[in-house]
């Protein structure tokens, strides 16, 4: 079985952090995690991005797509939905599509605002409809996680959340938590989807 990609975009490093808790899950479970970003969108009046970034995560490629064997997907919050990074990347995949390249892998979502009802659930509904038009087995967060129920920053049912209120980009421990959950439990479906 191929590595759990742990895709994310990020601007201030909330969403990084959540993914690198994330990534931290799936390792507890004895998988690989591979984790990666997708590029800044230019509106064209500034410098185009690089192609392999300064510092930072690499850039997520085609291989890394077909070789996964699950995925995470997390953005900001921007208006109710992902960021139009992860959504420029997402509208290039048809040939992945075609393919089916995801076909029956397992995957989760993940997202970070900067106010408690900033968008977070909207975001992570919208972010789950490319990875099932891509025929993947999206999950969640099961309520057996006692922190779902305790939590008074971020996580929902529907993936980890950071809520940053404007002052703390530190994850609380609730949210911690929940991304190590997530990440576990993304990584045991992979194992029991891998065998069959």
């Amino acid at each position: 079985m191929g590595p759990i990609l742990i895709l994310y975009y990020s601007v201030h490093g909330s969403t990084k952090q959540l993914a690198n808790k994330i990534a931290q899950g799936v390792q507890s479970q004895g998988l690989d995690a591979m984790v990666r970003t997708v590029p800044r969108v230019s509106d064209g009046f500034e410098q185009i991005q690089a192609k392999v970034p300064s510092s930072g995560d690499p850039y997520v490629s085609v291989a890394d797509l077909k070789q996964c064997g699950g995925l995470a997907l997390g953005s900001p919050t921007r208006f109710g939905n992902m960021s139009s990074a992860m959504k420029y990347f997402w509208d290039s995949t048809a040939a992945q599509w075609l393919a089916g390249d995801l076909i029956g892998k397992p995957a989760c979502v993940f997202t970070s605002s900067g106010s408690l009802h900033g968008g977070q659930e909207s975001t992570l509904l919208t972010m789950m409809l490319p990875l099932l038009h891509h025929g993947m087995v999206v999950t969640g967060i099961p309520y057996s996680e006692p922190e779902l129920k305790a939590t008074r920053t971020g996580g929902t049912p529907y993936g980890a959340t950071h809520v940053s209120f404007a002052d703390s980009s530190e994850l609380s421990e609730d949210e911690s938590a929940l991304c190590l959950a997530q990440g576990k439990h993304l990584a045991t479906l992979a194992i029991k989807l891998g065998k069959q």
